[in-house]
């Protein structure tokens, strides 16, 4: 299950990305969410996705 609160989601996401997945596309099917989810979780807290990196700066 996912974390809630936006700032755990961004560090269990960011963790995920480093840890287990080589980009997002793979994080979101694993995790059954969309893309749009993520990004709009995450940008509400003003963190968008740097696909250079592979994380949410």
């Amino acid at each position: 299950m996912l974390p809630k609160d936006p700032i755990m989601f961004l560090s269990y996401v960011n963790t995920q990305l480093r840890d287990n997945y080589s980009n997002i596309d793979d994080f979101c099917s694993a995790f059954n969410i969309t893309k749009e989810e993520v990004f709009t979780k995450l940008e509400s807290i003003n963190y968008f996705y740097d696909e250079e990196s592979n994380q949410f700066k």
